[in-house]
């Protein structure tokens, strides 16, 4: 599986092509901004969109949705719960659970409510990769405080499936750079905070860091 990120909008949301390793087929997850940018990469190298798949309703996650599909024809994919708010279209509702193939690779859903009530990762382990939208980044996680939040759920979700991802899996998010969980563990305070463990916290102060 290739991975590759477009990034766009003031609040700097990112996209993801995620791509059969020995093909054309594709998804885009998250694509907030800049619908042109997406079909372009589609049109340059020929890949055949598949879907579309959300992480979660909010406007910087599904803004180029509408760009895409006046195009291409392909089904949008979300959880149940954000696709009651989302007055976008959405042609398959997920819960968790799923396995969504690409090629010889899959995309494992799970639910990971906190940010909103229906938001999903999207787990990749056949590139030791989890897609995570705003549930969590590489130095603290999504905000609880907007309409469908709830910081019980979030920290739940940390605790039940965040936490037990292992050192070397990269988190992919929704807004700032890739990282994976070792760095997660050393420099994510609300992470820590959640699991109890700041007195392992170090403040992240832009050094190198080796992924």
């Amino acid at each position: 599986m290739r991975i590759e990120r477009l990034e766009g909008g003031n609040l700097e949301e990112n996209g993801y092509f995620v791509i059969d390793e020995g093909g054309k087929d594709c998804y885009i997850i998250d694509p907030g901004y800049g619908g042109e940018r997406y079909l372009r990469k589609i049109a340059e190298e020929g890949l055949n969109l598949l879907g579309i798949l959300l992480t979660h309703h909010h406007g910087d996650h599904v803004g180029a949705i509408p760009r895409i599909l006046a195009s291409l024809e392909c089904p949008v994919y979300m959880h149940g719960k954000d696709a009651e708010i989302y007055r976008g279209r959405v042609d398959v509702t997920l819960a968790g659970g799923e396995a969504i193939n690409l090629g010889a690779a899959e995309l494992r859903v799970i639910h990971t409510p906190g940010h909103t009530e229906g938001s999903l990762c999207y787990h990749a382990p056949s590139a030791n990769a989890a897609f995570t939208g705003d549930t969590i980044f590489n130095v603290d996680i999504g905000r609880t405080d907007l309409h469908d939040g709830d910081p019980a759920k979030m920290a739940a979700s940390i605790k039940d499936v965040v936490s037990k991802w292992p050192n070397g899996l990269v988190i992919y998010p929704g807004h700032g750079d890739p990282a994976n969980m070792k760095f997660v563990r050393i420099f994510n305070r609300d992470y820590l905070e959640i699991m109890g463990e700041m007195g392992s916290f170090k403040e992240w102060k832009g050094e190198k860091f080796i992924l």
